[in-house]
């Protein structure tokens, strides 16, 4: 699902299909040797809630949070943190939502610090690509459900969001089930550019998209 480079002293959240962040100490994963550990045996996972994305970093790292009903916020891994091995309730879903792929916002360690990201992509399952400045988004301590990201049409969703100083990548499936992937840099990113919660502009990307990442 990922790799991370992080430090002993660190955390690694799970995000939950309902809405749940799990947290697992950085100290308590196996070493590199062997196949590891389940991280199922290390939290207790609700029946019938899947485990859908993962980031390890420092207390100090923001992520950008969203959900495919074209919701989110920005919240602090130290906000995550439960001593609680069920975890906790931290993003807000409507009936069918999902959580999306978090992005790394801001703060962390290692060999290649983060950028503070300056904006915000969105892009939805029907190609709409809508940018913005990422000081227009709330920084949600208690989780919850956050403000609109892009105004969804009718059956559309939110195919993920990043936070972003440069560049993102958009991933996605095309014709015959043929995975995809296009790097969007400044010029196409400004060309998407509105305020938080419009509609964005249509993309000729030539496949679904399925994802949002963070390059740059």
């Amino acid at each position: 699902y990922g790799t991370f480079e992080c430090r002993t002293v660190d955390t690694l959240l799970a995000f939950g299909s309902n809405g749940r962040v799990y947290s697992v100490a950085v100290s308590l994963l196996p070493g590199a040797r062997g196949d590891g550990q389940p991280v199922t045996t290390l939290i207790e996972l609700e029946s019938g809630t899947q485990l859908l994305h993962y980031f390890a970093g420092p207390a100090n790292a923001t992520l950008l949070l969203s959900n495919s009903g074209g919701y989110g916020f920005l919240a602090a891994v130290e906000n995550m943190v439960s001593r609680q091995k069920g975890g906790k309730a931290f993003i807000t879903l409507g009936e069918g939502e999902t959580v999306c792929v978090p992005s790394h916002a801001a703060g962390g360690t290692g060999s290649k610090p983060v950028v503070p990201a300056t904006h915000v992509a969105c892009a939805s399952t029907g190609g709409r690509i809508l940018t913005f400045e990422i000081t227009e988004l709330k920084t949600m301590a208690n989780g919850g459900r956050g403000l609109m990201l892009i105004d969804l049409e009718d059956k559309d969703t939110l195919a993920g969001a990043a936070a972003y100083s440069r560049s993102v990548r958009i991933d996605g499936m095309g014709r015959g089930g043929k995975l995809r992937d296009e790097t969007l840099e400044i010029r196409s990113l400004n060309n998407a550019r509105s305020a938080r919660g419009r509609k964005g502009k249509l993309a000729d990307l030539g496949f679904k998209p399925a994802s949002v990442v963070r390059v740059a």
